[in-house]
């Protein structure tokens, strides 16, 4: 009875001891959140003479913030004198000697730790940790190094080196152990190129991986690891043409489907490599109709020709060639249900390229009387056909198309963009009242840009019928709007000179400048374009499009001129000057990224 009377007393005892102590603990804690460390030095102090083995790293820590060097090397020695075969208390002393400018006496201690180096994978693991928690990556690193060469395995300790030379950024050794590591592990290729691109700064570090890649294919030819890679390190340089040459090599040497190309024709599309992307799509073509990307990879090709002269780097004879070649795919496969989408795309090269206004109306008249359409194609086949109608000069015929989509999609984002044409069309000829009806709608619609669009073309009705209920001045003006739309710059632009010659003193003034920007913009003239979009935001700073063409300049500078600086310049008068626009969010997304912030930020 007794026994246990004194058992259940020395185990109160100890508990009490421990709730004591670990109150202490947050009370020395407090004290070094409230910058008091000295008194926080105290409680440890006396906690470790307490139990010196459970609390000498907060008394040592605590020491050295405070710079007390020589206390906690007293400290240090005892404990490894204490226990001479415990790493961390030798690590410990080494960091001490490294706080207080040692490097030397540090180490030796380091070194003779690598020279009795255990030849044991896990000890070799535990004591590389204990140094990478300690902050000395580069003996961690030396740890694992020298574990190799005792476990006699190159192999051993990848994941941990890899991570090690990341965090160090050393990229040359990071480079060479993923080289190494990667023809026996080719699946991490994707986590090789992410970490590359994490840490990579510019075309000196990408040619560093370059040199080596060249290295290692020229040793060993046979292995397509070091040839995939290198196609993309091209990618990242924006060598489009070498990292096709190179991927089109290894795909010859494989003998394959062409499926990698075909996949690295979409990133180059995306990149606006647009030759490189067709030379890609031609390659997997000339592999014979038997092979099963033929057909995707034909759609394919038409689809980036088209890019190409959307994004306004063709020749003239581009036109016509990509005319011809949607002519014959659709020769070859017909005119069905899987080959609209090519009728509707050959039908706007003819409609707003080559202006066959005819053709266009005859092949989309043609496409929405073919059975088992999509219904969302459907729709946007007969938008277009509403837009050739009104091209080929027939109002009634598109707006009864633009309310028949309407009524069939209600309460959708395709309605409302009917609804849109129907009130533009309204507003071509010179139908206000009925157009500014329809915008009143519109300007509250869920799609943004809608709104956003139907809000500007709503303000420019008022502020140019507020003195003129006429709007004969606004008339010339939407005249030369629709022939922007229908892309005949040249008719736009006699009609905008002509507006300040019959009807001078007008408010159209930064309306026909907008107007002038986006037909530069329209041919890709974005060098032009500037001085207009500054005049804008310079002559009128309160008017319609002054946000409009701050924005517009931050996206002609980052996207098009390349002058990132100027770029967020723009972005940031969005942000100080126009706090209202629509445009707000946009602009502080694209000038943070440009500061160099991360994209979550």
């Amino acid at each position: 009875m007794r026994c246990l009377f004194a058992i259940v007393i020395f185990v109160l005892f100890g508990s009490a001891t421990l709730f004591a102590q670990n109150n202490e603990l947050q009370l020395a804690a407090q004290y070094n959140a409230n910058g008091e460390p000295q008194k926080a030095l105290e409680i440890y102090q006396k906690l470790y003479k307490q139990n010196n083995e459970t609390y000498y790293s907060y008394y040592i820590n605590t020491l050295l913030s405070l710079k007390k060097f020589d206390e906690a090397e007293s400290v240090a020695r005892k404990l490894v004198r204490k226990h001479p075969n415990v790493n961390e208390y030798q690590i410990t002393l080494g960091t001490i000697y490294t706080q207080q400018g040692n490097l030397d006496k540090a180490n030796t201690i380091y070194d003779d730790m690598l020279k009795n180096l255990p030849a044991d994978q896990m000890e070799i693991a535990s004591l590389a940790n204990q140094f990478y928690q300690n902050a000395n990556i580069d003996y961690a690193i030396k740890i694992f190094l020298q574990g190799r060469k005792l476990l006699k395995s190159d192999e051993a300790f990848t994941y941990e080196l890899i991570n090690l030379y990341r965090f160090k950024r050393d990229k040359i050794s990071l480079t060479e152990e993923y080289l190494n590591f990667l023809p026996a592990n080719p699946n991490f290729i994707t986590q090789a190129e992410t970490t590359f691109a994490t840490i990579f700064e510019g075309d000196t570090d990408y040619d560093l991986l370059k040199t080596a890649l060249l290295r290692r294919i020229q040793k060993d030819p046979q292995q397509t690891m070091y040839a995939e890679l290198l196609s993309w390190q091209y990618m990242q340089q924006k060598e489009y043409d070498l990292a096709l040459n190179q991927a089109l090599a290894l795909s010859r040497r494989q003998n394959d489907d062409g499926n990698s190309i075909y996949e690295l024709c979409r990133t180059l599309n995306a990149n606006e490599a647009y030759d490189a992307a067709i030379r890609g799509y031609e390659y997997i073509i000339a592999k014979g109709a038997s092979n099963p990307l033929y057909i995707p990879a034909k759609i394919e090709l038409i689809n980036t020709k088209n890019q190409k002269i959307t994004a306004g780097k063709y020749l003239p004879a581009d036109l016509l060639g990509l005319e011809q070649d949607y002519i014959a795919l659709l020769t070859e496969f017909g005119r069905n249900n899987n080959t609209v989408f090519a009728m509707q795309k050959l039908a706007a090269l003819q409609a707003f390229k080559l202006h066959k206004i005819t053709e266009a109306q005859k092949l989309l008249e043609s496409a929405i009387t073919i059975p088992n359409i999509r219904t969302d194609l459907l729709a946007s086949c007969k938008l277009d056909l509403g837009d050739v109608y009104l091209l080929n000069n027939l109002p009634w015929e598109a707006t009864l198309l633009y309310s028949q989509v309407e009524k069939d999609f209600p309460n959708t984002a395709i309605a409302q963009d009917a609804k849109f044409r129907n009130a533009k069309l309204a507003y071509y000829s010179g139908d206000f009242t009925w157009a500014k009806g329809q915008l009143d709608v519109l300007k509250a619609a869920t799609s943004q840009l809608i709104a956003n669009d139907a809000l500007n073309l709503l303000l420019l009705i008022n502020d140019n019928t507020a003195a003129d209920s006429s709007g004969a001045a606004l008339k010339i003006y939407a005249r030369s709007d629709l022939q922007i739309f229908a892309e005949q710059p040249a008719k736009a632009l006699l009609a905008l000179d002509s507006i300040d010659k019959k009807f001078p003193g007008n408010s159209l003034s930064d309306d026909i400048l907008m107007a002038k920007s986006r037909i530069l913009i329209q041919q890709k003239n974005y060098t032009d374009a500037v001085p207009l979009l500054k005049k804008i935001f310079a002559d009128h700073p309160t008017e319609l499009w002054a946000d409009d063409a701050v924005f517009m300049l931050g996206d002609i500078y980052e996207n098009h001129l390349d002058d990132k600086n100027n770029a967020k310049a723009w972005y940031q008068k969005i942000i100080t000057d126009y706090p209202g626009s629509l445009w707000i969010n946009e602009a502080r997304k694209r000038f943070r990224l440009l500061r160099g912030d991360k994209a979550d930020s």
